[in-house]
């Protein structure tokens, strides 16, 4: 069952990053404290149920603090605009030719604190440490909380199809009052170990319906080339990789998918008929060319099944540092 919606959200356990790291050393029980006291929302707002405030509390000083005016523009009813920032527990902390971007965490945190903060941002997508810092920054009221759930297949690794669900269990994410969960489903036709990880995906599915949690499914086909994994991004494996995990589990009531924009992206529309169940963009890594992502984005928003976007390096870390254009611009494709 989901937990009660507290009246009102209280001021933030950690105002200053230094309040974030005592806290953690002296009472690591202010986490589920501040998680029982975060202002919930609905995973959808409907034109009904759609707010004009925007309240991200940012206790790191370089946040932009949001304007009036900004206040005033209402989200964007039945569409969803998360930012993600799960990679770095997978050991991805690349962006471009930086290749370890995503590794200063009080950087992270303030870009994520004010990419929160900006009008028509709906939540985040991340690994449980930094839920727990953003819980404490009080940078999760009134947001979408979706935890990662699997982040064993660590980048570049040996065994990174052997993904493990080292994060969020579905109980997890009810003790915490969060809204969702995400996996990744990487299949590649020559390791038998997918076999595994697709039997491992349906059980969490399960889990998740049972507790009426909505699951996002990020699946892929891919292969090894030169010993490196490679999604493979044309319209067919796409097309496969949806209809093997629209059918994983007893029901599909609460599943989500998370799909990337084909290589060819005229080849969306037809792609995205493959299953009835609603689907976000993911952004993945677009290099320098984020006009060109945006394109992209705003062509395959328009098709009936997609509900929004997760987008996660390409905002947090643009080429031009502007983070609050770059997120600003892919809430407006929406």
């Amino acid at each position: 069952m989901t937990p009660a919606r507290p009246t009102a959200s209280a001021t933030p356990a950690a105002p200053s990053v230094r309040d974030l790291v005592r806290l953690r050393a002296e009472r690591p029980e202010a986490i589920a404290e501040a998680a029982a006291r975060r202002k919930r929302r609905p995973l959808l707002r409907t034109a009904g149920t759609a707010g004009t405030a925007v309240t991200a509390v940012t206790a790191v000083t370089a946040v932009t603090a949001v304007t009036a005016s900004d206040r005033a523009r209402p989200p964007h009813p039945g569409r969803l605009m998360i930012i993600a920032a799960d990679h770095p527990a997978r050991g991805a902390l690349a962006v471009g030719d930086r290749a370890l971007a995503m590794a200063n965490r009080f950087e992270l945190l303030q870009r994520l604190c004010l990419a929160l903060s900006r009008p028509g941002v709906d939540g985040v997508l991340a690994s449980a440490d930094v839920l727990d810092d953003l819980l404490l920054l009080g940078a999760l009221e009134d947001k979408v909380v979706m935890g990662s759930m699997n982040r064993g297949g660590l980048a570049g690794a040996a065994f990174e199809l052997d993904d493990r669900f080292t994060g969020h269990r579905p109980e997890d994410l009810v003790r915490h009052g969060f809204d969702a969960g995400k996996l990744l489903l990487r299949i590649d036709h020559d390791d038998p170990g997918s076999l595994d990880t697709l039997h491992a995906a349906a059980r969490t599915i399960d889990a998740m319906a049972a507790h009426r949690l909505p699951v996002f499914v990020e699946p892929f086909l891919c292969r090894r080339v030169d010993g490196r994994l490679r999604n493979d991004l044309g319209a067919a494996a796409v097309t496969t990789s949806i209809a093997i995990a629209s059918g994983l589990a007893g029901t599909s009531a609460y599943t989500w998918l998370k799909v990337p924009v084909t290589e060819d992206p005229d080849d969306m529309a037809q792609v995205m008929e493959t299953s009835t169940l609603p689907a976000v963009l993911l952004g993945g890594e677009v290099g320098d060319d984020l006009d060109g992502a945006y394109g992209k984005w705003r062509e395959a928003l328009r098709l009936p099944t997609v509900r929004g976007l997760v987008v996660g390096r390409s905002l947090l870390y643009p080429v031009d540092g502007d983070v609050a254009g770059a997120v600003d611009t892919a809430v407006s494709l929406l």
